[in-house]
Order: structure tokens, then C-alpha cells, then sequence
């Protein structure tokens, strides 16, 4: 049985994948789910030219991820926490799993491939290469 499960979800179209996946696992009654989202480090508010439009507000963002992650909270029959944290996401999902001593991390992968993978990198890759649990990623169908 799983004791402490870290779901790791980025707001992409993988986190429906990767909470199928959750469903599927099996837990005892004492159980904790821990739903996470890492918002990457912003820009520094220096480099930003003061007369140009800025993206989206992160604020917005911030409450409609929460809002996700407590729409997949309430479906849950164990209990579970939200953590929204700002960082480098592989890093950050791995600190969190430290923090609460999971068992295993579930994670999407986007299914990058060549040099989009070298440029842009992949988090679950490096959540599995340093990951001191194991870790569980959700492919793309």
C-alpha cells in the first residue's frame, strides 16, 4: 500500500491522464495524496519594457490552477494536501517529495522528442534520474 503519494500536475492535457492514473492505484485509509504545481521562476520584472502589454496575470493563474487541483482534491476518498510553489519545477517537485517522505511521485511526460527534448528539457527525467522515490510517468496516448 501507498502511505504518501506526490502528484505532480502542470495544468497541460496530461494532468487528466496522470489523475486517471491516480485513480487507479490503491490506498489505505491513512493514505495522503499531495497535489502539486510548480509555476517557473518569472522573469526578472527588470528585463520587462515598462511600455509593452504583460502576459497573463500570474495571480489569474495561480487561482485557476488552484482551483483545478481542488476540483481533483474533493474527488479523492483519502486525504490530501495542495502545494503551489514557485521554482525550477524538477527541483521543486523533488524538495516536496523529500519534504513529505513519499512513496512515489506521479508525473506527465509531454512526449518530447529530438531536439525539443535537448532545448527545452525534461522534468520527469530529472524527477526520476534524482527522485529519491520511485516515480510513476504518465505518457501522453
Amino acid at each position: 500500500m501507498l502511505n504518501s503519494v506526490l502528484v505532480a500536475l502542470d495544468g497541460s492535457e496530461i494532468s487528466e491522464r496522470v489523475i486517471e492514473t491516480l485513480d487507479n492505484l490503491a490506498f489505505s485509509k491513512d493514505s495522503k495524496v499531495i497535489f502539486c504545481h510548480v509555476f517557473p521562476t518569472p522573469e526578472s520584472e527588470m528585463e520587462l519594457p515598462a511600455d509593452r502589454p504583460q502576459p497573463e496575470s500570474p495571480t489569474f493563474s495561480y487561482f485557476q490552477i488552484e482551483k483545478q487541483l481542488q476540483s481533483y482534491q474533493e474527488k479523492l476518498s483519502v486525504s490530501s494536501e495542495l502545494e503551489l510553489v514557485t521554482g525550477d519545477p524538477a527541483e521543486e517537485i523533488i524538495r516536496l517529495a523529500n519534504i513529505y517522505k513519499t512513496d512515489l511521485i506521479i508525473i506527465g511526460s509531454r512526449g518530447l522528442m529530438g531536439m525539443k527534448r535537448i532545448v527545452q528539457g525534461s522534468v520527469s527525467s530529472q524527477v526520476v534520474e534524482e527522485a529519491n522515490c520511485s516515480v510513476l510517468v504518465v505518457k501522453p496516448r
